[in-house]
């Protein structure tokens, strides 16, 4: 295949996002229409991505004018795909809150869609200054899609609060690459590697700073301790579809990057970063796990539990360093599993919101099943997913997560993680209780089957399920072969 069918992906999203803009400066659009034209975007966008899926390849895209900053390979084609997704479910779970809310116009696509375009640029680069362009395109985008509801406070305050703490984050990513290219001479990923492998670890003390710079800035954009401060006000604060989109969609760009990074071109000094990294997952499952059971509002309980299954994650982030194929395979399976689960949770409780001034507590739930059994049944997965209850994809990807520690000697962490899971039992299954086990329900008005929403909710329902009992081992055996690509010549 020639560069350019691995650039298409890139150039049709960009496009789609940039059409949508003048269209909607010019109000020809209704965001119906709006929504539509993003999702046939992202969906031919998709199509050309599922092409290279399953195949090895390498190839670096268009070396003559951008210089080795961008690579098309099974690693990037995989998350590419993975992110595209992402955006499609997001705005397809979003169309009731989207339609049956004034404030949203077809800008608020573009974004979306340039926001998916600075990730997908982010997997694929290979230079680091190309990579903190791509982070604060996608990251910009965010801050504008929490803030697009400027009538409500909240959305604003959250908006601008990301926003002055997410510059901080960028400007030690910035140090980080000045610092590496003191000390090395490059930015380029691949000339880094070559020089961390021909010098002694006494020469590589600007590299390591820098290194250590950048995972500052990594641990913030995925809420780990000690950066966690902002996530559960910024996730309350935004409106829903854009909470989802920013506590999985995003953390998958994120991770893709790290990944790329620390798999390769820091493999031979990471080791000096685990003790770090131990106490990071330590506090950040302890700090996620406290901060979940104190919380009254669904919402704000489900932003807190993502910081619990970021440091999930962080545990196969650790184990890399011991067993590189299989914990990068349990990230990605892991990632899959937290979407589905967290998507279809946050979706839900868009759809049934009716007044973005209400806070849906646990109490806001109680009788919810008598009325509205469908989506109380499928709530109830999501929550049992994220459980990591047996016979959903939550626990396969648990399962794959702590069995790697322990392989990998991280014993501990692996325990402790089970620990969280057992604890986060309670206030996941508070809300399936709240559902089926207490009268007096306060939601009355939900719209049930009407739309697209509720059949994407009860899709994502049936494959959680079909995750946790069906056949998944494509999706390890794709996985892998993403790993193999970043070892081509």
């Amino acid at each position: 295949m020639s560069e350019f069918f691995y650039l298409l992906p890139l150039l049709i999203v960009l496009g789609g996002g940039i059409v949508i803009m003048l269209l909607g400066a010019l109000e020809k659009l209704s965001v119906k229409s709006c929504s539509i034209f993003a999702i046939l975007c992202l969906v031919v966008a998709e199509l050309f991505q599922i092409a290279s899926i399953g195949k090895l390849y390498s190839v670096e895209i268009y070396p003559q004018i951008f210089n080795g900053m961008l690579i098309a390979d099974s690693f990037s084609g995989y998350f590419s795909f993975l992110l595209i997704m992402g955006a499609i479910l997001t705005i397809l779970i979003g169309q009731h809150y989207f339609f049956m809310r004034g404030h949203f116009k077809g800008e608020f696509f573009a974004l979306m869609l340039f926001s998916v375009f600075g990730m997908m640029v982010l997997v694929q680069a290979t230079e680091l200054i190309t990579a903190f362009i791509a982070l604060e395109i996608s990251s910009i985008g965010v801050y504008a899609m929490i803030g697009y509801q400027k009538s409500y406070k909240e959305r604003v305050e959250a908006a601008y609060k990301y926003l002055v703490l997410g510059s901080l984050a960028g400007i030690f990513f910035l140090l980080g690459a000045a610092l590496i290219y003191a000390g090395a001479g490059t930015t380029h990923l691949e000339q880094l590697y070559q020089h961390v492998l021909s010098h002694l670890w006494s020469e590589l003390g600007l590299v390591a700073l820098g290194g250590t710079m950048i995972l500052v800035t990594f641990l913030f954009k995925i809420a780990a301790f000690p950066f966690q401060s902002w996530a559960i006000d910024v996730y309350d604060g935004s409106p829903l579809p854009v909470t989802g989109f920013m506590a999985t969609t995003f953390k998958i760009a994120i991770f893709g990057f790290m990944l790329r990074v620390m798999l390769v071109d820091f493999d031979a000094i990471k080791s000096v970063w685990n003790t770090l990294l131990i106490g990071v997952i330590i506090f950040t499952l302890v700090y996620g796990t406290l901060m979940a059971l104190t919380q009254s509002a669904i919402k704000r309980m489900l932003a807190a539990s993502s910081i619990v299954h970021t440091g999930y994650l962080l545990i196969a982030f650790l184990s890399s360093d011991v067993i590189g194929s299989n914990a990068a395979s349990s990230i990605i399976f892991y990632q899959i599993a937290y979407f589905l689960s967290a998507a279809g949770a946050f979706g839900l409780l868009s759809y049934i919101i009716t007044d973005d001034k209400l806070r849906l507590t646990y109490n806001d739930f109680k009788g919810f099943a008598i009325y509205h059994p469908y989506m109380a049944a499928s709530m109830s997965i999501f929550m049992l997913s994220l459980a990591g209850i047996p016979s959903t994809i939550g626990f396969i990807g648990k399962f794959y997560i702590f069995s790697g520690a322990i392989q990998a000697g991280y014993t501990i962490l692996a325990v402790l993680g089970i620990v969280a899971t057992f604890i986060s039992v309670y206030y996941y299954f508070k809300l399936i209780a709240m559902m089926y086990f207490y009268p007096s329900p306060t939601i009355t008005s939900v719209p049930v089957y009407r739309g697209i929403t509720p059949k994407v909710i009860a899709g994502l329902a049936l494959a959680i399920i079909w995750g946790g009992i069906g056949d998944v081992d494509f999706i390890i055996d794709l996985a892998n072969i993403a790993y193999n690509s970043l070892f081509i010549p």
